[in-house]
């Protein structure tokens, strides 16, 4: 009997230690209304005032936790829990306006990762994310693919091998410089894996808020369909192209830094190298598109230079978007069933 006891005694702080912490939709509620109140809002003063690996764990909390839209309703009596060992998700429907969604919270061994307000369809449009935008995306994309090799499209793409040909050295050397931005940041994360995991979690925690889990519903054509418009808008046209206009350099140097800290954060250093030689393809595809367009923008400052005129060098940088587009269409189809769970 004595010995019954001490047992129990011994195992009771684990029990109490259990309910303390409480389940994850309780730990989930408390997460939301803490953070519906301010609880974790981060002062962006933060980044500046203290040291780079500071600056970004600050970074990271800010991504984790945006800030709530002001008006957002959040039904907390109804959490939808998926859990897998010690990580759980919980869902709490919820609406701004007229628009719909959801609260999502990220659990991990009781501690919360992150709360944020997802919209339906995230950052991306919702016929991004419908039902039939995966067969609406691979039938348009080989469609387009097969009219600029055999079909009318072939005087555009014949155009743009011309442009690239006619200026090879500086095509060559710009996808050698930008791709050895990439290989430096990958060498330099083995120096500190430490901050090269933070920067990793830095650059996951953004692509969460995109929203990109909304396509996982309808399968690797429905996902490739949400990486094919997030990277031909976000990343070729905004970043690359749209900087490219203002004669090349400014998109040359955003791509620069992009470059580097993709490779600090996706080296060997710090992904198994299975993972990452499955993902290296993506890696060629994806940063030969940005690649191309930024040579477009060069190409323009080099016409202007040499006293064609800004509209033979825009016509040069609008051509490098048709290889570009291909590229980012053939990642993106990759990428999808790579990831797929």
């Amino acid at each position: 009997m004595a010995l019954a006891v001490r047992r129990l005694l011994a195992i009771l702080p684990l029990f109490l230690l259990i309910g303390f912490a409480g389940s994850p939709a309780d730990l989930a509620r408390q997460a939301v209304e803490g953070w519906l109140s301010g609880k974790y809002r981060a002062d962006p003063l933060e980044l500046l005032s203290r040291p780079p690996e500071e600056g970004l764990r600050v970074l990271e909390r800010a991504l984790r936790f945006p800030p709530p839209p002001p008006g957002l309703e959040v039904n907390l009596d109804a959490p939808e829990v998926e859990a897998h060992g010690p990580v759980a998700v919980v869902r709490y429907p919820a609406a701004l306006g007229d628009r719909t969604g959801e609260v999502v919270v990220e659990l991990e061994d009781g501690k919360v990762l992150g709360v944020r307000w997802q919209p339906e369809g995230g950052q991306l449009p919702p016929w991004v994310v419908a039902p039939y935008s995966g067969p609406v995306f691979l039938g348009v994309g080989l469609g387009l693919v097969l009219a600029l090799f055999r079909g009318g499209l072939r005087r555009a793409w014949r155009a743009a091998l011309e442009a690239i040909l006619a200026r090879g050295r500086l095509f060559l050397w710009t996808q050698v410089g930008l791709y050895a931005a990439f290989a430096l940041g990958a060498a330099a994360a083995y120096a500190d894996p430490a901050l090269a995991r933070l920067v990793q979690e830095v650059v996951g925690a953004g692509i969460r808020q995109i929203g990109i889990e909304a396509a996982l519903r309808h399968g690797p054509l429905g996902l490739a369909a949400a990486i094919f418009y997030w990277n031909f808008t976000r990343g070729l046209l905004l970043t690359t192209a749209l900087p490219g206009l203002l004669f090349g350099v400014p998109t040359l140097l955003v791509n620069l830094l992009r470059y580097y800290l993709l490779g600090f954060a996706l080296s060997p250093a710090v992904v198994p190298l299975d993972r990452f030689l499955l993902h290296l393809p993506v890696i060629v595809l994806e940063l030969g598109a940005y690649n191309t367009a930024v040579f477009g923008g060069l190409a323009l400052l080099g016409e202007v230079l040499a006293g064609r005129g800004y509209r033979q060098g825009l016509r040069v940088l609008l051509l490098s978007l048709i290889p570009a587009t291909v590229l980012l269409f053939f990642a993106a189809l990759y990428e999808a069933f790579e990831v797929m769970p």
